[in-house]
């Protein structure tokens, strides 16, 4: 039994976040030490992970949709697949899985991934009815931990923390991630240290909320010294997510314009532009404060991008909130925003709150709004015509493969040409520098200058 994986195929999906995806890529870790292999499809997978995320309604419905489309898939050469759920709906509902997916073997929560290849060699050995399921919070170590299988070389992400004290109305996060708990600063440092020596050249702090870092084990947070830490160890671009608005201090602002690896990107959920609305999501920070933070995240960083989530809908909104809301937007000048219709999320306080407010004026509210984001993420990429972006190399476009796409140092998705005597493949990583001519709503276009480095 203890090497009935060798020779396995994987396949892992994800939903979510980017918490998500560095769980995804320790679980692939995992399953490649064990001697498993990837394939590129479920259908052709003796093992299928799906690395789910329950913070809205429809990631539910598309979980549900795909592994139940795996009952009709022929099996695998081996004979038999195993279907394993992990993640925040796995760690929410356990067991009670089966009644939305039947067809599940394994169920594994969020702090739950080391034991994933002891479940899978049991759901192997089982009867394909039995559902084995482990969503233990206490006493695990942090995934950091275990073997990794990255997406990309160049880029890593790197947890600081997990769970979430905030606890925000609408969010279940903090029902199944649990309560903050940092890593150590020294560990943090040592992997950032570690990844640059193996050749990364962009590394992503994770947490729910990166700004309270530390404040568990050190009595106050310490993320304004991480950040400076980190930015000593050599690596050559750093960012982070996610930040909550009523933790980001003035030391963590001049950590980032004094740390020059520190991207001039900072993604800051706003979620509403009207105090009450704010007050009943339990968001902690007014309207005037969101506002004034972007005034002195601006001005300690000149050319700062600038974006944010916005839920549209939240149960009692007013339309006067939702103006409250779009004259946030206009004043901040978002470069992008990702928006959102409220979802009820069971357990959480907000799903309590009656609200007959018509979908079809928040459907319309939440398309004014969608229609202002776009004119200024337009015009934010507008101002980099004639400029010169310094683009990461991430690969070539869906639709051709003699086009590149990378991240310019603001987050912009930047298009450009193979220059003539290079090779897609060996741009790939590599740092380029890209004269922007044509600046679309959602990305930027160019063409390289100078050789990539």
């Amino acid at each position: 039994m203890q090497d009935n994986l060798v020779g396995k195929t994987y396949f892992v999906k994800t939903f979510g976040c980017q918490m998500n995806l560095h769980d995804s890529e320790r679980v692939s870790g995992l399953l490649e030490s064990q001697g498993c292999i990837e394939v590129a499809t479920p259908q052709e997978a003796d093992i299928v992970v799906y690395m789910t995320c329950c913070v809205r309604e429809n990631a539910d419905t598309r979980l549900y949709g795909q592994v139940s489309a795996m009952v009709s898939a022929p099996p695998p050469p081996s004979g038999k697949r195993v279907i394993a759920i992990g993640g925040c709906i796995a760690q929410r509902d356990g067991e009670r899985i089966r009644t939305h997916i039947p067809n599940a073997n394994v169920v594994f929560g969020t702090s739950a991934l080391s034991s994933v290849p002891d479940l899978l060699r049991q759901a192997f050995a089982a009867d394909d009815k039995q559902i084995l399921v482990d969503t233990q919070e206490q006493g695990r170590g942090f995934s950091t931990e275990l073997p990794t299988h990255r997406e990309q070389a160049f880029h890593a992400w790197v947890p600081i923390m997990t769970g979430c004290n905030n606890f925000c109305t609408y969010c279940i996060v903090p029902h199944v991630r649990g309560r903050e708990k940092s890593r150590t600063f020294e560990s943090i440092v040592a992997e950032c240290k570690s990844l640059v020596g193996d050749g990364t050249r962009e590394i992503t702090l994770l947490g729910q909320n990166v700004n309270s870092y530390g404040r568990d084990l050190y009595g106050e947070p310490r993320f304004a010294d991480l950040l400076r830490a980190v930015g000593q160890t050599g690596i050559e671009r750093l960012r982070f997510t996610s930040s909550n608005p009523k933790d980001l201090t003035q030391d963590v602002i001049d950590a980032m314009a004094q740390t020059p690896c520190v991207m001039p990107h900072l993604h800051l959920a706003v979620q509403s532009g009207s105090t009450r609305i704010l007050k009943a999501m339990n968001r902690s920070y007014t309207r005037d404060q969101y506002l004034q933070l972007a005034h002195d995240l601006k001005s300690a960083m000149p050319g700062l991008a600038l974006t944010t989530d916005i839920i549209v809908g939240f149960p009692g909104e007013q339309e006067e909130d939702f103006e409250d809301t779009l004259s946030l937007v206009r004043k901040v000048g978002f470069s992008a925003a990702y928006t959102f219709i409220y979802s009820k999320r069971p357990g959480t306080p907000a799903a309590k709150i009656v609200d007959n407010t018509p979908h079809e004026v928040i459907q319309q509210r939440f398309d004014r709004l969608a229609d202002l984001v776009a004119e200024l993420a337009h015009n934010a990429n507008q101002k980099d015509v004639g400029s010169v972006s310094e683009v990461l190399v991430e690969g070539t476009s869906k639709r051709s493969g003699t086009v590149m796409v990378g991240h310019s140092k603001k987050n912009q998705t930047v298009h450009f040409e193979v220059p003539q005597g290079h090779e897609a493949s060996e741009l790939v990583g590599k740092i380029v520098d890209v004269s922007v001519t044509e600046a679309r709503t959602w990305y930027l276009s160019g063409e390289v200058l100078g050789d990539p480095r």
